[in-house]
């Protein structure tokens, strides 16, 4: 926080969260206070930092509505208290979004401000319509009106008139409700009934809906689509580009809300594939990273010249052991020659941010490619391995490691824990709302979902949606909750995952396991170490599922020329390490 409070006025850009500026989201990450409009993307305040204070200053939520006196008493209270402020608003802040008043009542009370420029719907929302605003054929003038006010309104102050004798693009923001009466008064100023017009609802959203007409007619096919605000409404020759030239809603799952949980490094390559499909990406975190009691870490970390390897279970193991590393030593120079090594390739992404270079990185996190990766280097019998990694842990790869003579030490560095937060109001809005699918990356985010959503009712309340996995290697986690999955994946390629999904676009829920008893109670509630290791490691006396499931399994499997194939298989509880 600075001594001396600054008021950023951001635009947050039209709906879709990639118009952001990155000065924007350079500014959010900074911000002490987040002010948003109700119209901005939720996803966006993702990107404040975990102690920043989230306001909604939305002025039609019935339980949230803010006056704007009160909306600029607020900036002008934080700011004075020394904060940090962004005010995030819709579009661009000075086209029609009140900035320029709320800059003007900053100033007035001596408060620094600074005003940064977002994408406005003027621009973004035809674009995403397959609209240009100007086209050497059709027009090089365009005029942006409000239509908040009725043409015979004693508060309109556009000149329909002028408009009319332009020969122009004309973009209408806020006119749905008087669309009737503004088509009608450029008509009767002699603009041709037969004009082309379009209105387009929600504008750079997967909700955006495109309805073309007429002058005449435009008004009345708006309202029996059902439209609904935002809107923009454009006027003129170049709309008849619209069904050439529109892109957007043409993306192979545009309109489709899929929530991916945890959003994290194992995510990430996923959720960037699912949005450049169209889909509207919903992230839920539904785990938290926790350190545990250090000493053992400590320990380890003074005495890492006695080590061979550092071997690292997952990012949040590299996460835990640097940020404790750099409390304690300070100086990367202290690892010295250790030979740093990972369970799969997403935890070496994560040591290469901080220009690490992994020496042993299996393609995959199984522990025959762990073992192999590590042996490249040679014979690690008495090889002396700092192994890292989460409480309740499964045990396979030490003992495998142990059992071929090397001298092992794990170290619990982090658990891994529900969070019930919801900053953004996703979560709320997902269990109004529902998706067409849920991802899962980890066994214990199906788990952690469970223990928040109870999944099993979520899918009887939504009978629509699907579940995918983005590796096999979690599928009995999800089966103990008698669901399988429509899609499961390959971790390695997020493209082939994305496409399996998209072969699977007719509504069809997963499927309820019949064969599990209906009586039995789910896992719900507190966790503990020993339920959560019940859960998350199948044993010797674990029953194996064996359940014909019908699944999309995406990559070549032994049954399989194909890149992914429609398939009946048993599925069967894996063991992963």
């Amino acid at each position: 926080m600075s001594m001396r409070g600054i008021v950023y006025l951001v635009g947050a850009g039209s709906g879709d969260p990639g118009l952001l500026t990155m000065r924007g989201a350079e500014l959010l990450g900074r911000a002490d206070v987040v002010i948003y409009d109700g119209l901005v993307n939720p996803s966006l305040l993702q990107l404040a930092k975990p102690n920043a204070e989230i306001i909604c200053a939305s002025k039609h939520d019935r339980l949230n509505r803010i006056s704007q006196s009160e909306l600029n008493a607020l900036m002008v209270a934080k700011a004075r208290a020394g904060k940090c402020v962004v005010r995030l608003k819709g579009g661009d802040p000075y086209t029609f979004g009140r900035g320029g008043e709320e800059a003007a009542t900053l100033a007035q009370a001596g408060i620094a401000f600074e005003v940064v420029p977002g994408v406005s719907s003027v621009q973004a929302v035809p674009a995403y319509a397959g609209i240009p605003l100007t086209h050497r054929a059709y027009g090089s003038v365009v005029v942006i009106v409000s239509g908040h006010n009725p043409p015979d309104s004693p508060q309109n102050r556009v000149n329909w008139a002028q408009i009319a004798a332009l020969q122009c693009t004309v973009v209408v923001l806020m006119g749905l409700k008087n669309l009737g009466q503004i088509a009608s008064a450029l008509v009767a100023h002699g603009m041709p009934a037969n004009t082309p017009a379009a209105v387009i609802s929600w504008g750079t959203t997967t909700k955006q809906q495109t309805v073309v007409g007429t002058l005449d007619c435009i008004a009345a096919k708006a309202a029996q689509a059902g439209l609904r605000p935002p809107c923009v409404t454009i006027i003129g020759g170049v709309v008849v580009l619209h069904e050439k030239l529109n892109w957007f809603e043409h993306r192979t799952l545009f309109g489709h809300r899929i929530v991916v949980v945890e959003p994290g490094g194992k995510s990430r390559a996923v959720a960037q594939a699912l949005r450049e499909a169209g889909a509207d990406v919903i992230k839920i975190r539904v785990t938290r990273v926790a350190p545990t009691q250090q000493t053992k870490l400590d320990a380890a970390i003074r005495r890492l010249d006695t080590y061979d390897w550092i071997l690292f279970s997952n990012p949040a193991a590299v996460e835990m052991f640097f940020n404790r590393f750099f409390e304690l030593q300070n100086d990367l120079r202290k690892l010295g020659r250790i030979r740093l090594g990972t369970y799969g390739p997403v935890t070496a992404e994560k040591l290469r941010e901080l220009r690490l270079e992994p020496d042993a990185v299996p393609t995959s996190h199984t522990l025959p490619l762990i073992i192999e990766a590590l042996q490249s280097h040679g014979n690690i019998c008495q090889q002396r391995i700092l192994l890292l990694r989460g409480v309740g842990a499964q045990k396979p790869v030490p003992e495998a490691l142990v059992r071929l003579g090397a001298k092992v030490d794990v170290v619990e560095c982090f658990s891994m824990e529900p969070d019930l937060t919801d900053r953004t109001g996703e979560a709320a809005q997902f269990t109004r709302q529902g998706a067409d699918w849920i991802i899962f990356c980890s066994s214990t985010d199906i788990l952690h979902f469970h223990v928040r959503f109870n999944l099993p009712e979520l899918i009887d309340r939504f009978q629509h949606m699907r579940i995918a996995l983005t590796t096999p290697r979690i599928r009995w986690a999800l089966e103990k909750l008698g669901l399988t999955a429509a899609v499961v994946g390959d971790p390695g390629d997020p493209e082939q995952f994305v496409s399996a999904i998209a072969s699977r676009q007719v509504p069809t829920p997963p499927v309820k396991d019949k064969c599990r008893d209906e009586n039995a109670p789910l896992y719900s509630g507190q966790l503990d170490a020993q339920s959560m290791s019940a859960f998350n490691q199948p044993t010797a006396n674990q029953p194996i599922h064996s359940i014909q499931a019908k699944y999309i399994s995406v990559g070549p499997g032994k049954n399989s020329t194909a890149p992914f194939s429609e398939q009946t298989a048993n599925t069967t509880t894996p063991k992963s390490p």
